[in-house]
């Protein structure tokens, strides 16, 4: 095998399909999210107006992350069990055990750098 063909086959996942759905769902989102932030400025007006709109909703959006995370809970428990009847194996156990507690600890630093923004 030439150098040349064995130095880009680590770069191969750089340029496959999936990378490239996932990289354009980021763009999407990323632009969903400045288009948010754009149009809330446009409505009230103001830079300082959409900052103050955005600390009197924080409770309603306190409330949406719940929801969210409820949701997200539910499917995971769902998942989980169909994961778990599949494979049962101690392996399969220990992924989603790591899983959950990155997924745990994620969370808990999102809310916790919000609670500090906020104080």
């Amino acid at each position: 095998m030439s150098e040349a063909r064995m130095t880009w086959r680590p770069l191969r996942w750089l340029f496959s399909r999936h990378a490239a759905k996932t990289l354009l769902w980021l763009v999407l989102v990323v632009a969903a999210a400045v288009g948010a932030n754009v149009a809330g400025i446009y409505l009230v007006g103001s830079v300082a107006a959409w900052e103050r709109w955005l600390a009197a909703s924080a409770g309603y959006f306190f409330i949406w992350r719940l929801c969210l995370y409820g949701g997200t809970a539910y499917g995971w428990v769902w998942m989980r069990r169909r994961l778990l009847a599949r494979e049962d194996s101690t392996q399969a156990r220990r992924r989603l055990i790591r899983a959950e507690v990155a997924g745990v600890l994620a969370i808990v630093a999102l809310e916790a750098s919000l609670l500090m923004q906020a104080a």
